[in-house]
């Protein structure tokens, strides 16, 4: 039993920490902070639904040493945001900001929804009244 919790220890020791390479690491704490806090909000364009703070494909590498590069270079994260988005634009935000363009990424789920649950509604009025209809006929 105590191997059990020795092995499962370990394991939450090496939990994944993302996909962040030790050549790609700043040596300053700080700087090193501030970096993997703006790679976890930048999403990976070749995965799409992954941060570029967790995937290994080639473009999140240079997008991180990017980040990395213009936090050295003395950009304030905000900079570091913009300027990332000015090359890939709000699709790499993996929270795009609520704009006329970004509309149907915030509410389309939501309408989706909304007329899925109308069209259940409406079949069933109709189910309800073909029901009625057939028994009122085999009464007659």
């Amino acid at each position: 039993m105590k191997f059990l919790a020795v092995i499962f220890a370990l394991g939450l020791l090496s939990a994944p920490v993302g996909a962040v390479e030790p050549s790609e690491i700043l040596k300053d704490p700080l700087l090193e902070k501030r970096a993997r806090s703006i790679s976890k909000g930048l999403r990976c364009v070749v995965c799409q639904n992954q941060s570029i703070d967790d995937s290994d494909a080639p473009l999140a590498r240079d997008l991180r040493v990017l980040v990395r590069d213009r936090i050295v270079a003395g950009d304030s994260d905000q900079a570091v945001i913009d300027y990332v988005v000015s090359r890939y634009g709000d699709f790499v935000l993996l929270r795009p900001p609520v704009k006329a363009v970004t509309l149907v990424l915030w509410f389309g789920p939501i309408v989706i929804a909304l007329i899925g649950v109308f069209g259940i509604i409406l079949f069933f009025r109709r189910q309800k009244k073909y029901a009625a209809q057939l028994e009122k006929e085999t009464k007659a």
